[in-house]
């Protein structure tokens, strides 16, 4: 039987999942367009030493009518391009809510699928991108089955109760502020290069 080198350091194994309504706010909001592929690599990449199990990104979707259609087909467009290169995606049908506006709430899917795939992959560390105070209990929860929580958001977007609930704070500002700035024309969910501006 061979025995283990002892010098090879097993790397943790690392969950992460994406509040994309979330996430994409903050990075409207610093005018800049989102590089899903420079996200992964800055989370989970090889430099990290962590072995990345999955990345699964929850986005809402424009209700399925016609006044929404085109936006809907958009999004469809960019959900299929993230399948594409490589990331779990789950959706949910929005509904319209004030005008020109629609709310597709994916945190309880988050929740519950957080609690899920940890049980059935097993990580040991496990990253949520994300501000949302909401998901303070979630990290709680984690936390006592002994994963370890880290939470990657703008740190002036992190709401405190999260912020105290998590082992530890990845400020997403620094790499936000390397991304392309977004042009004026730029839809928020058309993709463009391989990126994916939000």
């Amino acid at each position: 039987m061979r025995k283990k080198d002892p010098d090879v350091v097993r790397r943790a194994r690392l969950l992460v999942l994406v509040d994309e309504s979330n996430v994409g706010s903050s990075v409207r909001t610093a005018g800049r367009g989102l590089d899903w592929l420079r996200l992964r690599e800055f989370l989970a990449g090889t430099e990290t030493g962590r072995d990345l199990i999955e990345m699964v990104v929850y986005a809402g979707l424009p209700p399925a009518i016609p006044l929404w259609q085109e936006e809907r087909d958009k999004k469809n467009k960019f959900v299929y391009w993230l399948r594409s290169n490589g990331f779990m995606v789950v959706t949910k049908d929005g509904a319209p809510a004030e005008e020109g506006h629609y709310k597709a709430n994916v945190d309880v899917m988050m929740a519950l699928d957080a609690l899920e795939l940890s049980v059935e992959m097993q990580p040991e560390v496990v990253i949520l991108v994300t501000g949302d105070a909401d998901f303070a209990y979630l990290a709680t929860k984690l936390r006592r089955r002994g994963i370890r929580v880290e939470v990657a958001s703008v740190t002036q977007n992190l709401g405190g109760v999260l912020k105290t609930a998590a082992n530890a704070v990845i400020d997403l500002a620094p790499l936000f502020r390397t991304f392309d700035l977004l042009p004026v024309s730029d839809s928020p969910v058309a993709p463009a290069r391989g990126k994916r501006p939000l």
